[in-house]
């Protein structure tokens, strides 16, 4: 089984957009997507659209899947109000004084968005499985949901909901069931896709190996947010590539596993980091980090 599977990484998912393209390019043709975070995001649409196609030809065009993706980017992620709009002080102290903080930004934006591009129905019917990743704050369980679950949306929303600066979801309207950004336990989601049987996988990460990281106003309390995330995520979307490349070396020692098949894998990641930031960014910054992704992924496969 082929299997494309995206990390997570905020706005850094518009490098990933770029990476996408260099690796359809080669004719790569996945038959299941995984995605956490902004990476949950690229696979859903990208299933989505795959739905549409087989659903009117019976056949995916992914030159036409990478166009979609590219254009939703390009017109939709412009501005930082398209992902959420800051709350004001006073309603952020008031709720959290009254123990009702709901995150930094109202997300409506973005999940208006989601309402109007990615459809269940859709997704059930795609001809490409698909897998989002995101994490229970009571328990801190990691949960992959499939289109196939009731409240997948839901699961989608959690899954690219930072933690602190967005809001955590409630599954089902379900006040006990929250969920938020899967980045909390993993980023790139490798070795599930491997647990449900791929065995040649291109993994898109957005983070490089080792951050040089400058000087913050740690006061600062969305500065501070961001860098301790950038830091966190960082080391596990190493520690994740790191298992995934050991993978096959070690494939006869890895208990609980019932796989046998050495798995054939490319990773992909930038070199330096991607600045781009949530809370100040353009669309020529959008323009700019896709063609360093679609660069450095183009790089790495020729």
């Amino acid at each position: 089984m082929k299997a494309l599977v995206l990390g997570g990484g905020s706005l850094k998912g518009a490098w990933q957009v770029g990476a996408i393209q260099a690796v359809l390019e080669t004719g790569f043709k996945p038959e299941m997507i995984y995605g956490i975070s902004a990476g949950a995001l690229n696979a859903s649409f990208m299933v989505n659209e795959a739905g549409h196609q087989f659903a009117a030809n019976k056949f995916v065009d992914w030159d036409l899947v990478n166009k979609k993706l590219l254009r939703f980017w390009l017109e939709n992620i412009t501005k930082p109000s398209d992902i959420g709009i800051l709350k004001s002080k006073w309603s952020l102290g008031i709720d959290t004084l009254m123990s009702r903080f709901d995150g930094l930004l109202d997300t409506n934006p973005l999940h208006e968005k989601l309402k109007k591009y990615i459809d269940l129905t859709t997704l059930r019917r795609s001809p490409i499985a698909l897998k989002v990743g995101a994490v229970n704050i009571n328990s801190g369980e990691m949960h992959y949901a499939d289109p196939l679950e009731q409240h997948f949306l839901d699961y989608l929303r959690a899954s690219s909901s930072l933690p602190i600066i967005m809001p955590a979801i409630q599954i089902g309207g379900d006040y006990k069931n929250a969920f938020l950004d899967g980045g909390l336990r993993e980023v790139v989601p490798v070795k599930k896709a491997i647990e449900d049987g791929a065995t040649e996988i291109f993994a898109i990460a957005t983070h490089p190996k080792k951050r040089d990281m400058e000087p913050i106003n740690y006061r600062n309390l969305l500065s501070l947010i961001d860098r301790i995330k950038d830091i966190s995520v960082n080391q596990f979307e190493n520690n994740d590539l790191e298992w995934a490349e050991h993978y096959n070396e070690n494939l006869m020692s890895i208990a609980g596993f019932s796989i046998n098949k050495k798995v054939k894998l490319t990773i992909i990641r930038p070199d330096e980091t991607v600045s781009v930031k949530l809370t100040e960014f353009t669309i020529d910054d959008i323009k700019s980090v896709i063609k360093a992704g679609y660069e450095k992924a183009y790089t790495v496969l020729h």
